[in-house]
């Protein structure tokens, strides 16, 4: 051979080394006897091996059974016969490292004609990320699926034609039906007229305008159960787009107890009324025979006014008694009619994207698998997101709000608080602002002026005269931070933990006015706009509040 051809030899074999130590993928080259001849980096850290320690190993220890014998078996028959088997197109084997521990791995093998000899070469791929991934995913399925099935309120989803693909348990049982009879079924069936006629118009006109009745709405209507009779519930629609398709999710919340339990408070209250009525009516009635026996008599005059004053105070009594009664039945119902519940369950098709997974074997297809790995790996957390956000949502008793943002000047925003506040302040106090950082920032400003003039309320009316009030603000790493200061009253420590619950009242303020919701309101408003509040307080010697929300500076 000339130093030419040797040189150029070289030079191929270099260019090949090369290309073996920068592939991702593991490369075994072996004899025809499957013992192992050139190893590439990647193959050896996959297998925990030095590759000097790896060459001359047979590569069938390099797998478990019976993958191990099924390889021996491959290269047997090949020898035997030259016939190929499916390993060319690449199978999925188990491997074990060189400490025992196991991993799976895709497998390609080719065997290759060399001038005097047969070698096998085999392309390794590391699929344990991809089989921990699908691990994810069946267990955010199951979790799901058992989340579904065991809510209270019922939950059917539909495609875009008004077909059931899925009903809850709790659905099957509010409408009387069996899961698997309604599912494939319009979701029609479960409407009372005119709904049930009017019900796929609906869809189409939604899907041509965009605007819906209910969807992303919610209201109440009625229910047709399988026995014909008609129920009133608590509808909320979310529409769900996936890749390919749209489909609408509804949560069913069955209020057919809390009516009937209003209806009851209603006809309790005319009954209450009527006896008021009734009773009054024969005191009076006494009252006036004693008038008309007794006109004559002083004593007998004496004792009817004394009825009469009777009768007055019975009569207020009894008034007082049924505001008492009617203000309880309106506590109780504000109880008993629980709002619709939003429940936002975002699906999608990530069954697809790992069964398309297994198609993108093939060097040169990584780029195409990884981007369904991605896709997979995106809506398992999307998917747990919202598990963990839909425990999480809360709502003011006034209604639900949604987030506006504003650009303005803090300083400025406290100022005008300031002045409003100003007819609250007793005898000798005054508010004192100060603030470092820059001014402007972008926040809800309704919130925030709701949280401040909410703190700042409180710290006027549980101070004394002549104690002073103190505002600080601070910009600082897109964070708005204010501290309300007061040296009043102070929080009982025992009672600290109660400070943000609805109606709670501190013993020490008790004979100051107040509801017991400022602060369970304000803490609302905090949490509607991603903020914390922080308190220290001692009891003689006032109160610290301290409010961290985000902002755009």
């Amino acid at each position: 051979m000339s130093q030419q051809n040797l040189d150029h030899l070289h030079d191929n074999q270099g260019y090949l080394s090369a290309l073996l130590n920068i592939l991702e993928d593991g490369v075994i080259t072996t004899d025809e006897k499957g013992v192992i001849e050139q190893i590439n980096p990647t193959a050896a850290n996959l297998f925990g091996y030095e590759a000097g320690e790896i060459v001359g190993m047979p590569i069938s220890k390099l797998m478990v059974e019976p993958h191990r014998s099924f390889h021996d078996e491959y290269i047997k028959k090949y020898l035997a016969t030259g016939e190929y088997s499916s390993i060319e197109k690449g199978k999925e084997v188990e491997g074990i490292c060189k400490d025992g521990a196991e991993f799976p791995f895709w497998l390609r093998l080719e065997a290759v004609q060399l001038k005097e000899r047969l070698i096998f070469v085999g392309v390794i791929h590391d699929i344990s990320e991809i089989r921990q991934t699908e691990s994810n995913l069946e267990a955010a399925e199951t979790r799901l699926s058992a989340i579904i099935d065991a809510a209270v309120d019922g939950i059917i989803i539909i495609d875009r034609l008004g077909r059931m693909e899925e009903v809850n348990p709790a659905a099957a049982r509010i409408f009387g039906y069996d899961a698997q009879y309604l599912v494939g079924k319009n979701v029609r069936v479960l409407m009372p007229e005119p709904d049930h006629s009017q019900h796929d118009q609906y869809l189409r006109n939604y899907h041509n305008s965009g605007i819906g009745k209910i969807i992303g709405i919610g209201r109440e209507v009625k229910g047709k159960r399988k026995d014909g009779s008609l129920f009133p519930f608590n509808l909320s629609i979310s529409e769900v787009k996936l890749p390919k398709r749209t489909i609408y999710v509804g949560v069913i919340h069955d209020i057919s107890a809390q009516k009937e339990a209003q209806r009851r408070v209603e006809e309790l209250n005319a009954q209450l009324e009527q006896k008021v009525e009734e009773r009054t009516e024969k005191l009076a009635e006494v009252v006036n025979k004693l008038l008309v026996t007794n006109r004559n008599l002083e004593t007998q005059i004496q004792e009817t006014q004394k009825a009469r004053e009777a009768l007055i105070t019975s009569e207020r009594e009894l008034k007082v008694a049924l505001a008492k009664e009617q203000e309880l039945n309106q506590l109780k119902t504000r109880f008993v009619s629980t709002a619709s519940h939003e429940f936002r369950t975002p699906l999608s098709t990530i069954k697809s994207s790992a069964s398309l997974i297994a198609r993108y074997t093939a060097p040169g297809t990584e780029a195409k698998r990884q981007k369904h790995v991605d896709r997979i790996k995106s809506a398992v957390n999307n998917l747990t997101n919202i598990l963990d956000d839909f425990l999480s949502i809360s709502k003011l008793e006034e209604g639900k709000f949604r987030h506006e943002l504003a650009d303005f000047n803090v300083v400025a925003f406290i100022d005008d608080v300031i002045d409003e506040l100003q007819l609250m302040l007793k005898t000798g106090q005054t508010i004192r602002q100060s603030h470092e950082g820059d001014d402007e920032v972008c926040i809800d400003r309704v919130f925030l002026k709701n949280i401040v003039i909410n703190l700042v309320s409180n710290a006027i009316k549980y101070s004394h005269e002549k104690q002073n009030i103190d505002i600080f603000t601070k910009v600082e790493d897109d964070e708005l931070i204010i501290e309300v200061k007061d040296y009043g009253i102070g929080i009982p420590i025992n009672e600290q933990v109660h400070l943000f619950e609805r109606f709670f009242r501190a013993t020490n303020a008790i004979n100051i006015k107040g509801t017991g919701l400022g602060l369970h309101i304000v803490k609302k408003y905090v949490d509607l706009m991603d903020g914390s509040i922080k308190f220290t307080s001692a009891e003689g010697k006032g109160t610290t509040f301290t409010v961290t929300v985000p902002c755009m500076a």
